[in-house]
């Protein structure tokens, strides 16, 4: 790439390294693939991504989509971004062979993803949001919505959307106010109106298709009354062609920090006879159908995250690499020469404190596809079971683990840079508005930790968590004969048993009063991922010091690899994780200090 985004060295390590990704070739789905599918898959990924994608990420932000009152116009290389990705096949790669699919496993698709994303977060949500409703269509939906929205979904002439956020309400789905009436012919009339939905409306694709929780008139409040709804922008014709417009107005266009090339819309349905809309699935289990979509997208959300946090870093490392400046502490001689600012111990810190994150992060998210992968795939019953509970315990993880601390490596590459950093004529003050969002896309970090502390960890007696915990206490067993990785393993032995003993306490907190005892849910699940991470880098550790100690002639280039694999493993798990004792001593006390705090103190 003409840009280095992501290392390539970094992703053939975590698929075929870390991951093991081509013993799925050993599964019946993907028999009829082979490691060069995978790696040709990829490869052309990452060629999108580098003509189609990265040729506008600047001018995707500064020129960002215009609306006339009629009509949305974004840049025209979006179009061209987009036709390129679905001529490639990649919005039906994970589908079957028959259903006019490249029968793909997940990960594959979503390291894909990740190049994409890397180039510009801005273009990819459009084919994102459109893997995601086409999913959730293709689950829940009949035969009839199926065989119509589908086909051109698959092939590009449609995109999707997710459309939950109304101007009143947030995150608070339960309390959603818009409508759908039952008509004759058996379809709906929505009205009501949603905000913050991406995608919405946009110049790309021919016709789009809103997935919408409303609420079937005098259903029950609450949750239990949501059901979710297919509302294309027009109503297909026999010949499947986009024919009379549906009563779906733009009221505008949203105007943001970042991913200013993704249109942020605010729709309003049945302003005039009433949004026609399809009920997906059975009455009143909209929410549940629409949690697919959000989860799916919640990964999407980390990864996004954590390789706009890698591009950064990856800049950022560059400029250390050549940016002479200044002379080390004990040299006093004015006449010698500068040396590159890498040479500095704190410019090296930053480095790898971004290095820890971004690479911690990525491994994260693509093993989290893996388990999604595991989920659907695997051949035994109780393996995917096993991995679906992990993979429900660890989605609030994946998702606001990364967009936390890569959004921090940005701020860090920006602080490597100086002044540089800072203006339009670098990228990095661009891919951190970018990564700001995350953050927020897809619940924000407290609705991230309520989910963990309330729901996740005490769900079916616990099992997701002892689930991980198993595989935490296999990881060390596995080390325990490197001397090299044992403080490492000592390290995430504390922090697991800190952790054990920290989530019992706030389970008899909560017990005792709800409120009170989800009241930190945010500090818990700062210090949750702070244990998931540190094991995800021991796991990478084990790895780098097993093929060091193997080989005697390893090439430089390989060694320097996995040396720095190792390093950033002991920094994130001597420098990061011990963070938590503090942590968790404001947790086991139960200080109340932000919970009693009254509104007119502020």
């Amino acid at each position: 790439m003409s840009e280095p985004f992501l290392k390539d060295r970094d992703i053939e390590f975590l698929l075929y390294e870390f991951l093991d990704t081509e013993a799925l070739l050993q599964r019946p789905r993907y028999r009829e693939h082979s490691r060069e599918v995978f790696d040709a898959t990829l490869n052309t990924a990452r060629t999108i991504a580098d003509r189609y994608f990265a040729n506008h990420y600047a001018e995707g932000d500064a020129r960002e989509p215009t609306f006339d009152g009629e009509s949305v116009t974004l840049i025209e290389e979006t179009k061209a971004a987009w036709d390129a990705f679905a001529a490639a096949g990649f919005l039906a790669a994970h589908y079957d062979f028959e259903e006019g699919g490249l029968q793909l496993p997940e990960v594959i698709l979503r390291c894909a993803m990740a190049y994409i994303n890397a180039a510009n977060v801005g273009s990819a949500a459009y084919p994102f949001l459109t893997l995601g409703a086409a999913n959730l269509i293709r689950s829940f939906a009949s035969a009839p919505l199926r065989e119509t929205y589908l086909p051109p979904m698959m092939d590009g002439r449609y995109a999707g959307t997710m459309a939950l956020t109304e101007p009143d309400q947030g995150s608070a789905l339960a309390d959603i106010r818009t409508i759908a009436t039952p008509a004759a012919d058996g379809s709906y009339r929505l009205r009501g109106q949603k905000m913050f939905i991406s995608g919405g409306d946009q110049s790309i694709t021919r016709n789009i298709v809103h997935m919408v929780l409303a609420r079937i008139k005098d259903a029950p409040l609450g949750v239990k009354g949501i059901s979710l709804f297919l509302v294309p922008k027009f109503l297909p014709g026999d010949d499947g062609e986009p024919g009379q417009r549906n009563d779906v107005k733009l009221a505008g266009l949203l105007h943001k920090m970042g991913y200013r090339n993704t249109t942020s819309t605010v729709l309003s349905f049945g302003e005039e006879d009433g949004a026609i809309g399809y009920l997906v699935g059975e009455p009143h289990r909209g929410l549940h159908y629409m949690f697919q979509l959000m989860n799916e997208a919640r990964i999407g959300v980390g990864t996004g995250a954590a390789v706009l946090g890698y591009r950064g870093y990856q800049h950022a490392l560059q400029y250390a690499k050549d940016r002479p400046q200044g002379r080390l502490p004990s040299n006093r001689d004015p006449a010698s020469r500068q040396l590159p600012i890498i040479q500095h111990a704190d410019v090296r810190r930053m480095l790898l404190m971004q290095k820890s994150y971004v690479e911690g992060g990525l491994a994260l998210c693509l093993y989290a596809s893996a388990l999604f992968e595991d989920a659907h795939s695997s051949e035994s019953e109780m393996e995917r079971q096993k991995a679906a509970e992990l993979l429900d315990l660890l989605t609030p993880i994946v998702k606001s683990w990364p967009s936390k601390y890569c959004l921090k490596a940005n701020d860090l590459a920006i602080q490597v840079l100086g002044g540089s950093g800072y203006i339009r004529e670098y990228p990095l003050e661009q891919l951190y508005r970018d990564n700001r969002l995350n953050p927020i896309h897809e619940g924000t970090e407290g609705i991230q930790a309520l989910d963990l502390l309330g729901r996740k960890v005490p769900a079916k007696g616990m099992t997701g968590y002892q689930i991980l915990a198993q595989e935490i206490h296999q990881t060390l067993s596995d080390c325990g004969d490197d001397p090299g990785l044992q403080p490492l393993v000592e390290g995430l032995r504390s922090g697991l048993n800190q952790l054990n003993g920290v989530s019992e306490n706030l389970l008899l907190q909560m017990s005792a009063d709800a409120d009170r005892g989800l009241a930190n849910a945010s500090l818990y699940l700062d210090v949750f991922g702070r244990v998931v991470v540190s094991w995800i880098w021991l796991r990478q550790a084990a790895i780098a010091s097993q093929k060091l100690a193997a080989a005697e002639n390893l090439p430089a280039e390989d060694e320097s690899f996995y040396r720095g694999k190792l390093q950033a493993a002991r920094f994130y798990i001597e420098w990061e994780l011990p963070e938590i004792a503090p942590q968790i001593a404001l947790l086991e006390s139960g200080n109340s200090i932000p919970f009693d705090t009254q509104s007119d103190w502020l």
